[in-house]
Parts: C-alpha cells; sequence; structure tokens
C-alpha cells in the first residue's frame, strides 16, 4: 500500500457499538493509522442507539484492537493520538436528528481544515437499515459531492435477483454509481489480489490458461467453525447465498477473467462481470445432478459435543436450509468450454482453509511408467498464505523414476513486509475512491442470475436430496461421488487430498 494522500477524511460507521465494528473496523483503522496511511487529518464516528459515551466507547474499542489487531496491543501513545479522534454519537437511523448533528458535525470540521473532506459511511448494520440510511443522507445532503463522498454496505446484498435489483434501483436514486462501494472481505486478501499478479503479471503461465491444458478448477471455502448463535440469520440464507453466491463466484471470477487492458476499477469489474455472464443456465435437473446441499448432524468435535444444525439457536425443527453445497458450473467462453469449476464450501467441517487449485492435463506422451500425478497449482488464500506447483521430478538414483514434488511460494519466508488485514486494504481504497476491489450492480445482479435457478429448484423441492455430514469431517459422500464420478478428486491443502476423510 502506498501512503494515502487525503488531506482529511469523516468516518462515520453506522453500527458503531457492533462486532463487525469492534473485532474488524476499528483495529484496521488504528493498523492504517500507526502505518502512516489515514490523512493527517481526519475524524471517525461511532454511531448507534444504545447510550454510551467517549470514554467507556475508546475503552471498549481498546479492547477490540488489543484482541484482533494484526499489530499486536496497541502501543499507548499510539492509541492516544488516534484515539483522539474517535467520537460516539447516540442516535436512531430512523429519526432525522443524528443526520443533523453530523451535517452540524461535517461543516465545523470543514471550517477547521479550510477544505472540503471527504465522508465515508460504513453500514456496520443490518440489511433493514440500507435503505432508511441511504435516504436520510441523501434528504440532508450530506452525500452531494459525488467525488469526495461514499458508502460502504456490506454483504447480503439482497436475498434474491429480485431484491438485489430493487436495492441497486433504490441505492442508484440517491447516489452516483461510483459512490456506492459493495464489499466483499475476501476480494481483500493479500493472497486473492496475488492470482491476478500471478496471472497477469508472469508470461510464463498465460500461455497455459485455457481449457487446452486444464483439466478442472475447484474453489473450496471450509469453515471450522458451526453456525451458532447466528441462526436467526443463516436460516433464512444457508451456504448458497451467504457464500457462493459472493465470495466464491468472486474467486472464479478473478481465477478465470481476461486480462483487462490496464490495472484500473472499471476495466477489471468490466472482465470480472462478462465471466458471469459466460457462466452456463443451469437448469432444475441440472441442480440435482450437479450440485449437492447438506445439513450437519449432532456429533462430537475436538471432543466437543457439536449440536446439530436444527438444535442451534433459532433455527427451525423442520429447517431445509443447507449448512453444505458443493456444485459444478461451466463457462461458455473459448477459454474455458468444457472446463469443470467445481465449488464447495460448509459449516463444521475438518479445518478451516480456502484453496484455489488448478489442475492441468496430463502430459500428451506419457513416456515414463512412473509419471502418475499431474501439475497441480494450488493457491491457499488461508491459513497457510501460500502458492504450491505440484510436478514430477526425478528420484536420484542409478534408475529414471519419478516422484511427485511441490515448489512453493509462501508470505512468511518470501516477504518482510506485514501483510494487511483485507478490511486495512478495502477501507484504503475507499478512502482513495479505488473501485477494483468492489463489485458492481451489474456484478452483484449477475451473480444472483447465476443462483437463482437452485435456490428455485430446492424451494419447490425442499427435502430432495438433503444430504447429512458429521462435524469435523469434510462433508457428505455425494459431495466426493459429485467430483469423482468425473475422474477427478477434491484437494485442500499441498499434501493432503480432500476425499479421505468424506462423511459416509
Amino acid at each position: 500500500m502506498n501512503k494515502t494522500q487525503l488531506k482529511t477524511a469523516n468516518i462515520v460507521i453506522f453500527g458503531g457499538n457492533g462486532d463487525l465494528a469492534w473485532r474488524k473496523l476499528f483495529p484496521a483503522l488504528y493498523n492504517l493509522y500507526i502505518y502512516g496511511f489515514l490523512p493527517k487529518s481526519f475524524a471517525i464516528y461511532g454511531v448507534d442507539y444504545l447510550p454510551n459515551d467517549d470514554a467507556n466507547y475508546k475503552k471498549h474499542l481498546l479492547d477490540g484492537i488489543n484482541n484482533f489487531s494484526r499489530s499486536g496491543k496497541a502501543d499507548a501513545k499510539q492509541w492516544e493520538a488516534f484515539s483522539k479522534n474517535i467520537t460516539y454519537l447516540q442516535g436512531d437511523f430512523t429519526k432525522d436528528e443524528i443526520f443533523i448533528t453530523l451535517g452540524k458535525v461535517f461543516e465545523e470540521n470543514d471550517k477547521q481544515c479550510k477544505s472540503r473532506g471527504e465522508r465515508i459511511f460504513y453500514y456496520s448494520v443490518s440489511p433493514k437499515f440500507i435503505e432508511i440510511i441511504s435516504e436520510s443522507l441523501s434528504k440532508f445532503k450530506l452525500t452531494a459531492d459525488k467525488n469526495l463522498d461514499r458508502i460502504i454496505i456490506e454483504k447480503p446484498f439482497g436475498t434474491d435477483l429480485k431484491t438485489a435489483q430493487h436495492l441497486n434501483k433504490f441505492l442508484q436514486k440517491h447516489f452516483a454509481e461510483k459512490q456506492i462501494f459493495r464489499i466483499d472481505h475476501y476480494l481483500g486478501k493479500e493472497t486473492v489480489q496475488n492470482i491476478m499478479a500471478f496471472r497477469f503479471a508472469n508470461n510464463v503461465f498465460d500461455p497455459l490458461w485455457n481449457n487446452k491444458y486444464i483439466d478442472y478448477v475447484q474453489i473450496t471455502v471450509a469453515e471450522e467453525v458451526s453456525v451458532g448463535s447466528r441462526g436467526g440469520y443463516y436460516d433464512g440464507a444457508g451456504a448458497l447465498r451467504d457464500m457462493i453466491q459472493n465470495h466464491l463466484l468472486q474467486l472464479l471470477c478473478v481465477v478465470a477473467m481476461e486480462c483487462p487492458i490496464n490495472y484500473e476499477a472499471e476495466n477489471v469489474r468490466n472482465m470480472k462481470v462478462d465471466i458471469l455472464n459466460a457462466i452456463r443456465k443451469i437448469k432444475t435437473n441440472d441442480v440435482f445432478n450437479n450440485f449437492v446441499r447438506a445439513q450437519y448432524i449432532a456429533g462430537e468435535w475436538n471432543g466437543v459435543p457439536q449440536a446439530g444444525y436444527k438444535q442451534e439457536k433459532d433455527v427451525a425443527k423442520s429447517s431445509t436450509t443447507e449448512t453444505f453445497v458443493a456444485g459444478k458450473f461451466f463457462i461458455d467462453n473459448s477459454r474455458w468450454k468444457g472446463v469443470p469449476f467445481y465449488l464447495r464450501t460448509g459449516k463444521c467441517m475438518e479445518q478451516q482453509a480456502s484453496v484455489v487449485v488448478i489442475q492441468f492435463k496430463d502430459a500428451p506422451h506419457k513416456i515414463f511408467k512412473d509419471d502418475k500425478s499431474p501439475n497441480r497449482l494450488i493457491f491457499s488464500i488461508q491459513p497457510q498464505q501460500e502458492i504450491s506447483l505440484l510436478f514430477e521430478s526425478k528420484i536420484p538414483g542409478m534408475h529414471m523414476k519419478l516422484k511427485p514434488v511441490e515448489m512453493d511460494f509462501t508470505y512468511r519466508e518470501s516477504y518482510t513486509e506485514a501483510v494487511p488485514e483485507a478490511y486495512e486494504s478495502l477501507l484504503l481504497d475507499v478512502l482513495e475512491g479505488d473501485a477494483t476491489l468492489f463489485m458492481r450492480a451489474d456484478q452483484i445482479e449477475a451473480a444472483w442470475k447465476i443462483v437463482m435457478p437452485i435456490l428455485d429448484a430446492w424451494k419447490k423441492f425442499p427435502s430432495r436430496d438433503l444430504k447429512k455430514y458429521k462435524p469435523g469431517t469434510l462433508g457428505p459422500k455425494a459431495a466426493n461421488d459429485l467430483i469423482t464420478n468425473d475422474k477427478f478428486e477434491w484437494v485442500l491443502l499441498p499434501e493432503q487430498l480432500m476425499t479421505k476423510n468424506m462423511d459416509k
């Protein structure tokens, strides 16, 4: 990251008392401050309906930074200097008063700085408040400058295509598209950004990045955690909405997109939309042939009893909401025609990992009898943060015997620079007005169009082929069959095949 040239900024976090602000946003802003990426003059306002005062609020935020910041416990002097710029504002998002107050605060700040400052509004709130807050920001002209004022909206962005289209249309009535930053923190992860650098800055791989040389692609985001206290939200969402529609499809775009003419926001986002529009339309019969959904059941995980999904708090006893999805997609363009893209995600799985695997086809002429392992390129987004290339090598000795070996690149061993958290990178991009890593309206809607046939089929047949899996496994056997029937295999880590622990 290059140090920002901004002169002054006002950052408002609606839902300033919430968990996201405590665990992610304020630690990210603190790190941007101590590493010199915030402007010299800045003010941060935590807005929430709960009564509080600045002293207690700052104490709470410091606790979050000490627990969750990558830089460790806050330095006393740096925290004192940073926290002077934080103000807690109690206010009801549904009432005019808080927006009138913010308007007066901004005017006073502009007078003191002798210039119009940026205004950043982060919606760390329930989706039901998005339209209410947006209408008030527009009504009181708090976002009137299309070049300096921006809003940041967290997922879920709609619950289906219709609601996403409605929300896009509503927001575009009140803001210019360039003011709307729809955030997906996965796109801010260093290893995800490195996929683009790997592809487009290294000519050795670009000629191989097509259906002539690649057999299949798989993307896995596995979570160890259960639904836990999020049952109320999750039971209305499920793994397809919560993860596939946004995170995994965005990863697919980064892997599959064509090279843009330059690294500028609109050109990069155009290439991503092109890929989403090229994904083959899914028919009802395809849903039950090419997609597997499942729920975790009661069991034991790391020696601790784990409730089944239907026993979690705020989950309906008759729920058919999936906590695991595996599916097969195709991209019908000249580069990828015929190459399956396998996407998979789930809760209560064996380990926490986000991995992209590029499986290359076998060498055209097999002259060595023990040449059995095709080349495999693995991007480990978390937890390892590494890129591995699997290839065949001769074992030292008197005879020609081969063994697959790995060539690894890891951030830990290759760089002395600290790896920023995703929210740090993305918040700085918002401050600088760089929308490259954020989703545009048409990108959101294109992603919803892809998953709607799946959602519609599951709604029409709520219990059909709903599988079960035990906590601490790698999903149901049906997910393994989905890929092995094509004579392929799941991979999670460079050294570990993911077929070893499927739930029977």
